[in-house]
This record gives structure tokens, C-alpha cells and sequence, in this order.
């Protein structure tokens, strides 16, 4: 629950980068805390999106095993009980190419995934994580596919019900 404390549900921890809506004061010395949930996830759609670029330059696939892989290294996680997680509450195959964050064609399975994430990284049941906050946080990371997500969830009632 230390994520969500933190309005980092999947507990980005600190670096150099310096995050938008990061909270001015940063008391947990491991990971960021932001202002509100959607920045949180903001967070982790824009290192989604860093992810997927240097993949397609080391030739790897943007898939759930390696995106776990990297997210989740086997030296702090069990990373194959993380990706089995995802893989059961996400219903993405493992191995299958996902289309990039910025694309807002692939929200709906990378949405999926971020939520799959938050409730291994933070123990709770998929029907907490705040879906609103992921949808949020898209607009935020990548506000020039804003509308065009928009226009998308307007059709998706069977999305809604995870």
C-alpha cells in the first residue's frame, strides 16, 4: 500500500529524472510520492514509453515478459511470479507484441497491464486500483492523443468492467 500512499502506485523509485507533478516535499527516501494518483501513473506511461523506444533499439519485443523484466529485475522481485500475475489479471499474453504507450490505440491492453501492475505491486484486488487515475495519467503523459482516447472510451462500456 506504500504506492498508493504515495500516488506511485508502481512505486517508481527515485532518480534523476525529475517528474512532473512529483510532490515538493519527498519524504520516503525510496520512492517518488506525487500530487495525485494521475501523476503517478503519468509516471509510469511516460517509462512505458522510454521502455518501448530502447527495445525497438536493442530489437526486443514490448511485451508483458519483457517489460516485467525490466520493470521488476529478478536481483529485488521473483520476477516470473510478477509476470504470471500480470499475465493471469491482465489476460495479455505474455509474449504478445503490445502497440506503444504513445499510440492511444494500445490503451486498452496497456491500461489493462498498468492495472495488473499496481495490484501486484501493491496488494490489493484489481477492483481497487483507480481506473480514472490510469485514464487521467494517459491524458497527462501524452496529452496530443487526448482526444482521440476520449473519443475511444466513449464506445468502451465492456472496458470499464475489468
Amino acid at each position: 500500500m506504500r504506492g498508493i500512499r504515495n500516488n506511485n502506485p508502481l512505486n517508481i523509485r527515485h532518480s534523476k529524472d525529475q517528474w512532473k507533478g512529483a510532490s515538493n516535499t519527498q519524504t520516503d527516501k525510496s520512492f517518488v510520492q506525487f500530487n495525485t494518483m494521475a501523476y503517478g501513473y503519468r509516471a509510469a506511461w511516460r517509462t512505458l514509453q522510454t521502455y518501448y523506444e530502447r527495445f525497438c533499439k536493442q530489437g526486443k519485443a514490448f511485451n508483458v515478459r519483457n517489460i516485467i523484466s525490466r520493470w521488476a529485475p529478478a536481483t529485488e522481485n521473483d520476477t516470473e511470479a510478477y509476470i504470471r500475475s500480470v499475465w493471469s489479471l491482465s489476460n495479455i499474453g505474455g509474449k504478445e507484441n503490445l502497440l506503444p504507450p504513445s499510440n492511444a490505440s494500445g490503451y486498452e491492453k496497456l491500461s489493462r497491464m498498468l492495472a495488473a501492475m499496481t495490484v501486484v505491486e501493491n496488494g490489493i484486488h484489481l477492483k481497487q486500483v483507480d481506473e480514472e487515475a490510469i485514464y487521467q495519467g494517459y491524458k497527462l503523459a501524452f496529452p496530443e492523443n487526448a482526444r482521440e482516447l476520449d473519443e475511444w472510451m466513449l464506445g468502451a462500456d465492456e472496458y470499464r468492467n475489468w
